[in-house]
């Protein structure tokens, strides 16, 4: 199996134009799909109940009549945990173990100060009262995923966490209700697609209205989620998966084979880029990609990302390997390089960046610590992971003095006036000595 993959140098003079059609990438808005969506939103705003049972009916083949069976219960979720084979609950336990240290070191915290006139400024911290959470069902099972949405929900004081999962048929996966009771999950109903982001939106008589919603799905859930934003939070709207390696040509081939497969296998839209400033490795990474490429279950998929969206570049130097990571701004970045730290240095765009040759990414996916729900298509340039402070709200704390309220009230005065707001003025000017 000869695998297909674009080769880029950076000596090329259209080099920048040639990576720009390589990064673009643009989900079909398609207009049926929004629309069912909008539909969808509009009827569970209106029929509540009704509407989340009819649609968990016929779009997972279920033959509920009460809302109430919407619900598991938390005695379901601790049976589907206390029943999970050994190896299964080592895991997920060191997972989980390894996610919550990690978050508790992202709690911001709240501050004041106080000034000569007794004035005093700060900043309240106070965690969001409820907040959904979405998990893929059917066929997918991502019980890392729940862990990494619940558990800094829960770190950060979130009072109750409500859980959405689809089962179609009926079928619950027992890996996924037990990572919810590990972390600590305060609800789960068995709903799924745009009709589970309405109710988590606008609440029903059963399932409670929340501040955020965080979580993968499928385009419905992402439509969903673009469309209720602003009535609720939400944590990003996620491209497809990425994973960018610069590799200075000393680990071996067959490694950085498998970390771009690791990521190509997600699905065809994938991107994985490999850069190094050795054209021999470059030739010893597509020898390796040829070899290990027919071993692989996701054969097809991963085979189909690479040529579709992947890259091996030349670049000069490790540097200018660097400005080129910068420009893509991508989801994962593996620095398998001899010193990564100073390489680090360099990469000012990034959402997680995986240091030295054994830092695999897959262990960031599962159990390094830092949360795998991480931007994507660039949006690195501006936005993070997801983390403890995205359940987190910040109250500015204003108190003034006397003094103080006559100091600040002159200034403030003089401003209002010079934009003519005279209540404004007079409201300051009111507390002046």
């Amino acid at each position: 199996m000869t695998q297909t993959i674009s080769r880029l140098n950076s000596t090329d003079a259209d080099f920048l134009t040639q990576l720009k059609q390589l990064l673009a990438f643009e989900e079909s808005s398609d207009h049926e799909v929004h629309q069912r969506v909008l539909d969808i939103i509009a009827n569970v705003r209106s029929k509540g109940d009704q509407a989340v049972l009819e649609y968990t009916n016929q779009f997972d083949h279920c033959s509920l009549t009460q809302a109430s069976e919407l619900e598991l219960s938390q005695a379901k979720l601790k049976a589907a945990w206390d029943n999970l084979p050994k190896d299964k609950a080592e895991a997920l336990e060191t997972a989980a173990n390894r996610v919550r240290v990690y978050a508790e070191k992202q709690k911001l915290e709240s501050w004041q100060y106080t000034e000569a006139d007794g004035t005093m400024l700060g900043q309240k911290i106070t965690p969001l009262d409820r907040a959904g959470l979405y998990v893929p069902g059917g066929k997918a099972a991502y019980p890392s995923s729940v862990l990494m949405n619940a558990i800094p929900a829960k770190v950060a004081g979130v009072r109750e966490l409500i859980m959405v999962v689809p089962t179609p048929q009926g079928v619950t996966n027992e890996l996924v209700l037990a990572a919810a009771y590990l972390a600590g999950v305060d609800r789960v109903f068995t709903i799924g697609g745009a009709q589970a982001v309405a109710a988590l939106a606008y609440g029903t008589e059963t399932i409670p209205a929340v501040e955020k919603i965080v979580g993968p799905g499928n385009i419905y859930v992402a439509t969903a989620k673009k469309l209720v934003f602003g009535q609720v939070g939400i944590d990003m709207i996620a491209g497809p998966s990425e994973i960018l390696i610069i590799c200075d040509g000393k680990t071996d081939p067959d490694w950085i084979a498998m970390d771009l497969f690791s990521q190509a296998e997600h699905d065809e839209d994938a991107q994985a880029i490999l850069l190094s400033d050795d054209a021999e490795f470059l030739e010893a990474v597509m020898q390796s990609i040829d070899k290990l490429l027919p071993e692989m279950e996701r054969a097809e998929i991963i085979k189909a990302s690479l040529a579709r969206r992947g890259a091996l570049i030349k670049v000069d130097s490790l540097e200018q390997a660097a400005d080129v990571a910068n420009t893509i701004a991508p989801e994962h970045l593996e620095l398998s390089v001899q010193d990564p730290e100073a390489l680090c240095a360099h990469i000012r765009n990034a959402g997680a960046i995986f240091m030295g040759r054994y830092t695999a990414e897959a262990l960031g996916d599962y159990c390094a610590g830092p949360n795998h729900v991480l931007p994507t298509s660039g949006t690195a340039r501006f936005s993070s992971p997801l983390g403890v402070y995205d359940f987190q709200k910040r109250s500015s704390l204003i108190f003034c003095s006397a003094e103080g309220a006559n100091t600040l009230g002159k200034t403030a005065s003089v401003l209002a006036r010079g934009e003519s707001l005279t209540a404004h003025a007079r409201s300051a000017e009111y507390r002046l000595k």
